[in-house]
C-alpha cells in the first residue's frame, strides 16, 4: 500500500508540474477509490457465519446503482445499526454484536459500497447516508447509530438530516469532510494549488448543485438537533484521525458525552473493553457511561488499557 501512495503521489505532483489543473484532474479519480477489501478476521468468522444476510440497493457516489450487503442478527424489537469506516468492513464489530445481542437488541451492520463483500470501487459519505436511510425505511426508528471513524461522520451527518435515532455514538471519527481531503494532500505530498483545485473538481463532481456541501458534511456546522444523546469515544494515541476531532465533535454537541482511552489506536479500540462497556451502558440506560466525563464538564476521563502479560 505504501508503494501504491508513493507511486500515485508521484504521477499527482509531476502532472502538478504543468498545472495545479493537471494535478487535481490525476488525483481526482484515486480520492475516492478504496484499497481491496481487507480480510474477516478468524476470531470474527463465527458472527459473521450467523447473520442474516441480504442486499440492498442505493444510488452509489456515481448515483448509477450499487448493491449493499447488509447483515442482521438478534430479534430484538429496538435496532442498533453499526457503520464501519473508509477501508474497513462489518466484521470489525463482530465483539460489539455479540454484546448487543445478549441485551436483547436487533443488530444490523452493513459493508459500503467497495467493501467487505458489497459491490463496486469506488465510495464516498453519500453512500453511508443513503444506507442508513434505507435501513430506517425498513427497521424504522433506530435505538442507536454506533460509527467508527469515517462511519461516525456519516452517522452524524445522517442522524442530523434526518434520520431518526435515539442516540449515537462515534469512535475515532472526524468532524468533517474537509478533513479527509487535507488528509488526502499529506498522504500524496502535492501542493495547495492542487488540493484547491482538487476541491473544485470534487464539488463538481459529486454535488454539482450545491455551492458548498461541506456546510452539510460537517458535525461541526450541522450538529445533531438539541437532546440527541451523543458519546464521543476517541483514543488519544489514534495515528489515523486526530485526537482533536473528538473534542469538536463533543464541543459543536454540547451535553455530549465524551470518553478518551490511550493506548488503543485507531481500530483496536473498537474490541477494547473501555469502548465495548462504555457503549453497552450508553444505549441501555440514561445515565452517562461508567469512566466518561459531560463534554461541557471540567475533565474527561482517560482510560489506559492494562499491559499485556507476560507468558
Amino acid at each position: 500500500m505504501e508503494l501504491g501512495l508513493a507511486l500515485a503521489g508521484t504521477s499527482v505532483r509531476a502532472a502538478s508540474t504543468v498545472s495545479p489543473r493537471w494535478g487535481a484532474a490525476v488525483a481526482m479519480p484515486l480520492f475516492a477509490s478504496v484499497a481491496k477489501p481487507r480480510p474477516v478476521h478468524r476470531d470474527d468468522e463465527y458472527t459473521m457465519s450467523r447473520a442474516r444476510r441480504r442486499t440492498i440497493r442505493i444510488a452509489g457516489v456515481h448515483r448509477r446503482g450499487t448493491d449493499v450487503t447488509v447483515y442482521e442478527w438478534g430479534s430484538g424489537e429496538r435496532t442498533v445499526v453499526l457503520a464501519h469506516g473508509w477501508d474497513g468492513r462489518a466484521s470489525q464489530f463482530a465483539t460489539l454484536v455479540r454484546d448487543l445481542v445478549a441485551e436483547g437488541f436487533r443488530v444490523v451492520a452493513f459493508d459500503a459500497p467497495a467493501h467487505g463483500e458489497s459491490a463496486g470501487r469506488r465510495t464516498y459519505l453519500v453512500d453511508w447516508i443513503d444506507v442508513l436511510t434505507q435501513l430506517q425505511a425498513h427497521h424504522g426508528r433506530f435505538a442507536a447509530v454506533v460509527g467508527h471513524s469515517f462511519g461516525g461522520l456519516g452517522s452524524l451527518v445522517a442522524v442530523a438530516g434526518g434520520v431518526e435515532a435515539e442516540r449515537v455514538v462515534t469512535v475515532a471519527s472526524p468532524a468533517d469532510a474537509e478533513l479527509l481531503l487535507a488528509q488526502f494532500q499529506t498522504m500524496l505530498g502535492y501542493s495547495d494549488g492542487v488540493a484547491r483545485e482538487l476541491t473544485v473538481r470534487f464539488v463538481r463532481r459529486y454535488f454539482p448543485t450545491e455551492q458548498d456541501p461541506f456546510a452539510w458534511l460537517s458535525a461541526v456546522r450541522r450538529p445533531l438537533s438539541a437532546g440527541t444523546p451523543l458519546l464521543v469515544v476517541h483514543d488519544e494515541r489514534d495515528r489515523v484521525v486526530p485526537f482533536g476531532e473528538a473534542a469538536r465533535i463533543a464541543g459543536a454537541n454540547p451535553g455530549s458525552i465524551s470518553l478518551a482511552t490511550t493506548g488503543l489506536g485507531h481500530s483496536r479500540i473498537l474490541k477494547a473493553d473501555a469502548f465495548l462497556d462504555a457503549v453497552l451502558d450508553f444505549v441501555t440506560t440514561d445515565a452517562a457511561p461508567h469512566g466518561a466525563a459531560r463534554a461541557d464538564g471540567n475533565a474527561v476521563r482517560r482510560v489506559v488499557p492494562p499491559a499485556p502479560a507476560l507468558v
